[in-house]
């Protein structure tokens, strides 16, 4: 009995010490990288967001999965934010933007969330850049909410359903949503240090991740707590409506453009970009060779491809 009872003691106390260095960790990450926008409260949510503002054509662009608007910022905003009012968004639940652990994480819920914060900056027809989770967040804004997206420039992004996640995802595929809870405050912070250097290798490869991504790119937000929850609770829910979304793209009947990776390891270039070209011919496709991560490792050719939509986007509204 006395066995069983220090085995017991010694089980909460590992447990407390994993909380309190989840807890910890977390506070050290946000005093290191604070927010550097501003908040907007919708449905119960409080969205992150940056905006250069002034009166130049509105580019909205938004991250993918478990990422921030950090991810755009490393290279991209800067380059585009003499011609364009750029507004960089952090996802529900991603970055800096809060939601509850009861609110929907599906494309559907995000993309009415994003619509609201479009509306209510007086933004008319945006451009909508998405990359990877936020290509399918993009196109799902464009389906529901028309009035908000007048183009798209999609970089590596999920357009199609797959089969079952990246093997280097498997960590957060946790269906339950206490399961989810539980692992991210006890083992999610001390293995993602631990496993932080391999899991960033096979993202970004073939391409080396860059030494400063980190705190640039604020990667070092995704080991707290919160982050882990809402980046698997974004995995598990995507598949619930993208196959509904899949039917509709036909509809649209926008500017379009993507950019992707031969080398991308996360997504098939082939079952996500030469498809939806098949769906959508109208769509501009690029094919490069590179990874998944291209905001980050080519940043120009992301840049032109996007300048190139607002070209598109700006005859045609002329028309």
């Amino acid at each position: 009995m006395a066995f069983l009872l220090g085995l017991i003691l010694l089980l909460v106390f590992v447990i407390a010490g994993l909380v309190w260095f989840t807890a910890n960790t977390a506070k050290r990450v946000e005093a290191l990288l604070p927010p550097r926008g501003q908040f907007m409260d919708i449905d119960g949510q409080r969205i992150h967001y940056t905006d250069t503002g002034g009166s130049k054509p509105p580019i909205v662009m938004i991250h993918g999965l478990g990422g921030n608007l950090l991810h755009f910022g490393y290279a991209m905003a800067d380059k585009l934010a003499n011609d364009y009012r750029v507004i960089l968004v952090d996802r529900p639940g991603s970055g800096y933007s809060i939601r509850p652990d009861e609110a929907p994480a599906t494309l559907t819920a995000q993309a009415k969330t994003v619509a609201t914060l479009i509306r209510r900056l007086g933004l008319k027809q945006p451009l909508v850049v998405g990359h990877s989770l936020g290509g399918a967040l993009s196109l799902a804004i464009a389906i529901d909410h028309p009035d908000c997206a007048g183009g798209l420039a999609l970089i590596a992004p999920l357009t199609h359903a797959i089969e079952a996640p990246p093997e280097v995802f498997s960590g957060i595929d946790i269906p339950s949503p206490l399961m989810r809870k539980i692992v991210a405050w006890t083992v999610a912070t001390p293995l993602g240090i631990r496993r932080g250097p391999k899991l960033l290798a096979e993202v970004f490869a073939p391409e080396a991740a860059p030494a400063d991504f980190p705190i640039r790119a604020g990667g070092l937000l995704g080991l707290r707590p919160r982050a882990f929850y809402a980046t698997s609770s974004d995995m598990i829910a995507v598949a619930d409506v993208l196959p509904g979304y899949m039917a509709r793209y036909k509809s649209l009947d926008i500017p379009m453009a993507m950019l992707f990776g031969r080398g991308d390891r996360l997504l098939d270039y082939r079952a996500q970009g030469e498809a939806m070209k098949i769906v959508c011919p109208a769509l501009d496709l690029e094919l490069v060779e590179g990874g998944h991560m291209l905001p980050m490792t080519q940043a120009d050719r992301c840049v032109a491809m996007v300048q190139r939509v607002a070209a598109r986007q700006g005859s045609a509204q002329a028309a």
